[in-house]
């Protein structure tokens, strides 16, 4: 009997395997030129996601020291020291009283004279910070703190906001208690019903309410999107990194937009091509335009401030700094120093083409 289960059983497990081979054979057979199916190992990458009731987050930790000093090393730069940075990115940290930890809701929140409405007066759930501390920082550099320095910066960050105390340590167990007295824990509503909530028990309403139209309707309606001159070119053409299948195509960005080409004798000529590639590898084109300031300087003023100085500029680059140009600090920079001459080098020749 047990023979003939256990021939059964491995008779099931070999139709299975057939299915699913010829399941994926026919996966691949269908969307030829796309790719190929992921590998669990590849999932595993970008299965990151860590989710309210904390399933997702990895084993680790981090103290409200340590991240102070993670903070100021990889963080301050744009955020300033106590999350207080208002003039690129908004407050992190402000506007939440003890009161606010106790009862779950920010009073400030309703209160019209306040100014600013900054991330730990918004946010209900300390997982959502944790998650995007971990995918997208430091901006220049997303993704590279390791588990424990997240930790330590949410760590650091609770305690800015006068959730933790000074001496908490943060981790997958502890982070509980960091939510029980998160200051708007119980402000999140699903009045607008954009997901199933305590307010739709019984009820099929839909996610808007508003009126169809019926008549005097729009007909030609065209939906496109724009890139300021300064960021057309910042990631390459962006028409060569689109799949060949689906109806966006997308445009090449490193054409000259409408608004400058109706002046042809002012529009300034970029840089050299070997320049250009690693500034725009380096994403210098995010922070820096080239005859215009973004959120730094036009690269031509550095190039007027500072010419002939190839070493001093090569050095700016790699240590960043601030005071120069204004408040706004430079966060240094990852490149390679010979990579980074190459940039200075352009800059002090003139910045040009």
């Amino acid at each position: 009997m047990y023979k003939s289960l256990d021939s059964a059983m491995n008779t099931l497990k070999f139709s299975l395997l057939i299915l699913a081979c010829a399941s994926t054979a026919q996966a691949q057979q269908n969307f030829q030129g796309i790719g190929r199916a992921a590998t669990p190992a590849e999932v595993a990458k970008w299965d990151i996601d860590v989710r309210p009731d904390f399933k997702g987050l990895p084993k680790g930790e981090g103290s409200v020291a340590q991240g102070q000093d993670v903070w100021e090393a990889k963080c301050a730069s744009c955020h300033g020291i106590f999350g207080e940075s208002n003039e690129v990115f908004n407050p992190l940290v402000g506007g939440v009283a003890a009161e606010d930890v106790k009862t779950g809701r920010v009073a400030k929140l309703n209160d019209k004279s306040f100014p600013a409405r900054t991330t730990f007066m918004k946010a209900a759930s300390v997982s959502t910070v944790w998650d995007y501390i971990n995918r997208a920082m430091p901006w220049n550099a997303p993704k590279t703190l390791s588990t424990h320095e997240v930790y330590a910066v949410t760590a650091y960050l609770l305690n800015l906001s006068g959730i933790v105390e000074d001496c908490f340590l943060l981790n997958e167990k502890t982070i509980v208690q960091a939510q029980e007295r998160m200051p708007n824990r119980n402000g999140m509503t699903t009045r607008h019903h954009m997901w199933a909530g305590p307010e739709m028990s019984g009820t099929n309403k839909p996610d808007t309410s508003n009126t169809a139209c019926m008549k005097n309707c729009i007909t030609d309606v065209k939906i496109t999107s724009i890139l300021p001159d300064f960021a057309r070119d910042a990631h390459g053409n962006l028409a060569d990194q689109n799949r060949l299948v689906g109806q966006q195509k997308g445009i090449n960005t490193l054409r000259v937009s409408t608004s400058t080409a109706a002046k042809p004798a002012s529009a300034p000529k970029g840089p050299p091509a070997a320049v250009l590639s690693l500034l725009q590898s380096n994403n210098c084109l995010s922070c820096h335009g080239l005859d215009k300031k973004v959120v730094g300087p036009a690269f031509t003023d550095v190039a007027s401030k500072y010419p002939s100085k190839v070493d001093y500029l090569s050095n700016k680059i790699l240590s960043g700094g601030s005071g120069v140009w204004g408040s706004i600090p430079m966060p240094a920079q990852t490149l390679k120093p010979a990579d980074a001459k190459a940039i200075a080098e352009w800059l002090a020749g003139g910045a040009k083409p």
